[in-house]
């Protein structure tokens, strides 16, 4: 896995891509700084953080475009499948090289409230600035696994990279949309059978066995409506509530007031470790094939 990652991290320099990456990241950040706190004399840099969220929407799809999907592509896959270590340590090591590039620029970025404290506002509160950093570090490690995964299904790198920015975007504007969805107890049992026809059609792309789609299908449409049947009151907001639970960047929020809100760090962890296990299963699946 070491050596992996290891390849994977030089990769990155020696075609030029990490230097890109943290060039256009760390400028972007830069800018920001400049412009909300010595310009705008707000030395609040937890709110530069939030208002830079949107830089992963743009910068990971074209992070992780290649990790997995140039693979496929160059048809060098084969030797992730005949490997003398384990499709996990690959994947791992993997997605452990994209951490570390994004965690390389994490830590320019940390010296900006440093400098502002000695340059800028004198109101420059480092507990809260440095409690958003750790959060806006969790929120891309999640949303590298999630554009890792992405890479794993297609052999695309374009394909790639727009479908992670159409995935993050929705993660984004998610909030947004729970609250336009209409909230009567029939529509949202409506809306929760849709999305399960789509969880089914997923889950047969994946797997390619039309009988356990099929199955998957026809036992969450037979739930939904039972529960509807016998106590509609369990549809109340429950869209809501679960949209609101795929919202990543709502929750960083918690972070910009200097509190290091436990529930929140499990909740990016265990994003970021579902998506690097459905990556795993997903090479699984095709070295199996």
């Amino acid at each position: 896995m070491f050596a992996i990652y290891k390849k994977e991290l030089k990769q990155y320099f020696h075609s030029m891509i990490g230097f890109v990456f943290l060039a256009f990241f760390i400028a972007i950040i830069g800018i920001y700084t400049w412009a909300n706190n010595f310009y705008g004399k707000v030395g609040n840099f937890e709110t530069t953080l939030s208002s830079s969220t949107f830089l992963f929407v743009l910068l990971i799809p074209i992070l992780t475009m290649r990790v997995l999907a140039e693979e496929k592509h160059q048809k060098t896959d084969q030797l992730l499948y005949t490997a003398p270590i384990s499709i996990g340590r690959v994947i791992i090591g993997k997605y452990l090289a994209l951490i570390t590039l994004f965690g390389i620029g994490v830590l320019f970025v940390g010296l900006y409230p440093l400098l502002l404290r000695h340059y800028g506002p004198d109101s420059v509160q480092l507990a809260p600035a440095y409690s958003a950093l750790i959060g806006f570090f969790l929120l891309g490690a999640a949303y590298i696994a999630i554009g890792t995964f992405i890479s794993s299904l297609t052999e695309s790198q374009p394909i790639a990279a727009v479908v992670s920015f159409l995935v993050l975007l929705m993660s984004v504007l998610v909030s947004s949309i729970a609250g336009a969805l209409p909230s009567d107890k029939l529509s949202q049992a409506a809306i929760l059978s849709v999305v399960w026809i789509i969880v089914a059609a997923v889950a047969y792309y994946m797997m390619h066995n039309i009988t356990v789609a099929v199955i998957l299908a026809v036992l969450g449409e037979a739930a939904i409506w039972i529960i509807y049947a016998v106590k509609s009151s369990l549809y109340e907001g429950i869209v809501a509530d679960i949209l609101n639970c795929a919202a990543l960047s709502s929750k960083f929020d918690d972070f910009t007031l200097g509190v290091l809100k436990y529930d929140v760090i499990v909740y990016y962890v265990s994003v970021a470790f579902l998506f690097v296990f459905l990556t795993i299963q997903s090479i699984r699946k095709k070295r199996y094939n």
